[in-house]
């Protein structure tokens, strides 16, 4: 009898381990946002997002042919003042406000560079809204319980990997309400 206990014991432990194993790879898959590649404007590789972990993140949809364009100025400028300290921010063109986004990838990083001197890193151009988002916006979306509703929208990821707050586009790098965030976070 003992041992008939003791293999009913450990089938169920195994049966045990092995649903916590599954729900912690699906919870990690779930929880994890930077867990994406996405290839840097310009480049034809793709980066694992997971580059970033341990640091402050900014993530913008961005559009060069935007009223809030001039935004960069300022998201530059946080950036400089801040990257020694373990901030990035992280710029995604898309076009899917107005269209207000180049479909050239070189187009659009000498514009931001020429217009702005954008030094932080820049992504190719995708989708952030609707069905067909990247996976990455689709999940930033979904933590943050809040989808980009115009170019600009910002999202504050922690040095956890969680996002801490959303944005909306009239929110610039100059806000004292988003400064004051991104000092906490780091």
């Amino acid at each position: 009898m003992q041992v008939f206990d003791m293999k009913i014991k450990t089938k169920a432990g195994l049966l045990l381990i092995g649903a916590l194993m599954s729900q912690t790879v699906i919870g990690q898959d779930e929880q994890y946002v930077l867990g994406h590649s996405i290839k840097p404007l310009g480049k034809s590789e793709a980066v694992e997002l997971s580059q970033y972990e341990g640091k402050v993140l900014l993530v913008v949809n961005t559009a060069s042919q935007c009223g809030f364009t001039p935004q960069f100025e300022s998201l530059e400028k946080l950036y400089k003042d801040k990257k020694d300290q373990g901030f990035e921010v992280l710029g995604f063109p898309s076009g899917d406000f107005g269209g207000q986004e180049f479909n050239n990838s070189d187009k659009i990083a000498s514009f931001c560079q020429i217009n702005y001197g954008v030094t932080f890193p820049m992504f190719e151009k995708i989708k952030v809204k609707g069905k067909d988002a990247h996976p990455f916006y689709k999940q930033l979306a979904k933590e943050a319980n809040s989808t980009p509703k115009w170019n600009f929208h910002k999202y504050l990821i922690g040095r956890d990997g969680k996002v801490i707050d959303s944005y909306l586009s009239w929110t610039s790098g100059d806000s004292n309400k988003l400064r004051k965030a991104v000092e906490a976070a780091l």
